[in-house]
């Protein structure tokens, strides 16, 4: 018998100052359907996180509703906990950042780390915002990056480009807080060595803990140098005071992913062995972290190094997965799109969502889009119309003519053995994160299941003579063939499949199960499990997500804020744009870039050069020569490679399906296009 497996699972922590959205769910949904698979095959699973309650945007929300800190986060956690458990999450522990154990986790982390000589103290250049009277974080600060030149850019990292920098090093740079140009000031901070772990950094990301997408990615970091880690900020702060240093707080970042440790040394109270068996440097249970890939930097290169410098376990593995877009695009308010987790609960049960999700989820670091068309095309075929009309069009049979009794034995065994066969490679995908697959394997057993059904028709014997028999023996096949399909869906759709359990009068299925039939068994009268979703149910969750564009708001800060529709621009703004055609006369690759060209333009008599995001669709030599559109009248961004001095036109769905806009053969370079 296979021992069962020990793993502690945590998800990202939802940030205490707005509700909880789609957005969050995609992650906490995948979260959840892997835990509880790993519960229903047998191993021990317990999931932990918390609620993230520090940073200066939980103490300027707190300002501007008028209240104190503690009573904002106190608020959104419990908001945010009866969000997860309607949408059926089966947390073990939803703790906050802002307690006694994470107080405790956190300053006996800093104290090893700074004992074994991982920190130290300088005095550096920070933004001061001359108006709030405030030292500015670095989500408080917006301006251009240092690195691509991207406007509205927060000043810790760039959504576009994903690289990461000081604060200081924003391109006109404006405080958030004031709309003041900040000013830059000295004071001394807390800095962790993260060069110290170069080695066992190089090591574990390149491992099997990590995607090939983020290992991939997180060499750019060693080709640049590991840096130093400011890990303190200046009061007025809201967290917990750096031990020993009056007036320094420990940057919100240090202790959110203690968090985890915290929530879960609340889980086991007084039990230190309890939580040594899992955070202690040689542990033998499994450590998996589920995050988006905005937060990939800091759970793969700073949180790795901050346990293994305090003496602690790294991470078994960290699953990173991708942004959620709605219709093929981001969540937007005024669509409609940007849909809070209560606003879907108020008009659809969560089942639905949680199997859509479900098909579209896998390993990779992939945008997953919520199509709201499929979505409810997908709900009704699959749910509705395949797997739960097998027990519909069974059930009544076996509780009408045969007072609830499954026959003796199956017809075919055949079409069950190969249902129960399909157990091992469901798992694997369950396993691997491949829950897409997963849902496509279960939907084509339903549709052989339905096949037999349909081709047996038990509504037809049964108006024949001395076939009742095998109509009991093809209706118990159909609802085995049903039962299997549930356990398989079992991490999916816990509701149906308590309900299932119910209605087939048995206890709690495991995986294993699946390879038994039931037979000789009572089973109860069937009642409907789940109904069509109509379109008035998705037209209400639209109309009640749409806002106000004129509505003012505090800032969004959440590493899945979203970025509002722009502003539609009048025929006069538009023709203010200079698109000319322009010849290529050299192209380059860009040292350390992974995504640019350097490109020299000839506009006719004027050349320039421009750094264009093309790298992954074109190599340097094809595109000497070529005539392109770019537009002539943007304003030279400085960025880290150079002055660019325009932007080349391209479109295209991204990566190698990217197409320079080129016009007709022969057209004169310089001549404007209209």
């Amino acid at each position: 018998m296979t021992t069962p497996r020990d793993i502690l699972i945590t998800s990202a922590l939802p940030y205490a100052n707005g509700s909880i959205h789609l957005g969050h769910m995609l992650e906490y949904i995948q979260t959840d359907i892997w835990t509880r698979f790993q519960r229903v095959r047998g191993n021990k699973a317990i999931w932990m996180w918390a609620s993230d309650a520090h940073g200066t945007p939980i103490m300027l929300a707190a300002q501007r509703d008028g209240i104190e800190p503690q009573q904002l986060i106190d608020a959104m956690k419990a908001e945010h906990e009866q969000d997860f458990i309607d949408f059926q999450l089966s947390f073990d522990n939803f703790h906050t950042t802002h307690s006694p154990e994470n107080r405790q986790c956190a300053e006996l982390i800093y104290q090893r780390l700074r004992e074994a000589g991982h920190i130290e103290s300088r005095t550096i250049e920070q933004l001061y915002d001359p108006e709030a009277g405030m030292f500015l974080p670095d989500r408080f600060v917006k301006g251009e990056c240092p690195k691509c030149g991207t406007a509205e850019q927060y000043g810790d990292a760039c959504e576009h480009c994903s690289s990461t920098y000081d604060a200081t090093d924003l391109i006109n740079p404006v405080s958030v807080v004031s709309g003041a140009a900040p000013e830059k000031r000295d004071s001394e901070q807390f800095f962790f060595k993260l060069g110290h772990f170069e080695d066992m950094l190089r090591e574990w990301t390149q491992g099997d803990q990590l995607q090939p997408e983020i290992s991939n990615k997180l060499k750019e970091w060693f080709e640049d140098g590991l840096q130093d880690w400011d890990i303190s900020r200046n009061k007025p702060y809201w967290g917990f005071e750096i031990p020993d240093a009056p007036g320094k707080y420990f940057y919100v970042w240090m202790d959110a992913p203690i968090g985890y440790m915290g929530s879960h040394l609340h889980y086991v109270g007084e039990d230190q062995a309890a939580f040594d068996h899992h955070w202690a440097s040689d542990s033998t249970s499994e450590l998996y972290h589920f995050i988006g890939k905005d937060i990939a930097y800091f759970h793969t290169l700073f949180w790795p190094a901050v346990l293994h410098g305090s003496g602690h376990r790294k991470p078994s593995a960290v699953f990173c997965h991708g942004f959620l877009t709605v219709d093929g695009a981001k969540m937007s308010k005024s669509r409609g799109t940007f849909i809070k987790a209560r606003t879907y609960l108020d008009n659809l049960p969560p089942e639905y969502l949680r199997y859509y999700f479900a098909t579209k989820l896998n390993n990779k670091v992939e945008d997953i889009d919520l199509n709201l068309e499929d979505f409810v095309a997908r709900v009704n075929s699959d749910l509705v119309g395949k797997i739960i009309n097998i027990a519909s069009r069974c059930a009544g049979f076996i509780t009408s003519r045969f007072d609830g009794q499954l026959a003796a034995s199956l017809p075919q065994t055949n079409l069950f053995e190969q249902s129960a066969h399909a157990a091992e490679s469901i798992a694997t995908h369950y396993e691997n994160r491949e829950f897409g697959r997963a849902m496509r394997e279960i939907v084509a057993l339903a549709d052989d299941a339905n096949q037999y059904i349909a081709e047996n028709a038990p509504w037809t014997l049964i108006k024949q003579e001395g076939q009742e028999q095998q109509v009991q023996q093809i209706c118990t096949l159909g609802i085995n063939l049903f039962k299997n399909l549930v356990i398989y869906l079992k991490p999916v759709l816990p509701t149906i499949a308590e309900k299932t359990e119910a209605f087939l009068q048995v206890e709690p299925y495991n995986w294993s199960d699946s390879a038994s039939p039931l037979t000789s068994h009572t089973i109860g009268k069937f009642k409907p499990m789940i109904s069509r979703i109509e379109p008035a149910s998705i037209a209400a969750i639209v109309e009640a997500s749409k806002q106000d564009l004129e509505e003012t708001a505090a800032p969004v800060t959440g590493p899945l804020a979203e970025d509002p529709i722009s502003e539609e621009i009048d025929y006069e703004q538009f023709a203010r744009i200079d698109l000319r055609v322009a010849t290529i006369t050299s192209a380059e690759h860009v040292k350390g870039a992974d995504k640019l060209l350097q490109l020299t333009l000839d506009l006719g008599g004027e050349t320039r050069n421009v750094f264009a995001g093309i790298k992954s669709a074109y190599q340097p030599e094809q595109l000497v020569g070529r005539q392109t559109v770019m537009v002539a009248n943007l304003k030279p961004r400085k960025m880290r490679f150079g002055m660019s001095e325009g932007m080349v036109l391209a479109a295209g769905p991204g990566g190698s399906d990217l197409f320079v806009l080129s016009p007709d053969e022969g057209a004169l370079a310089g001549m404007r296009v209209k």
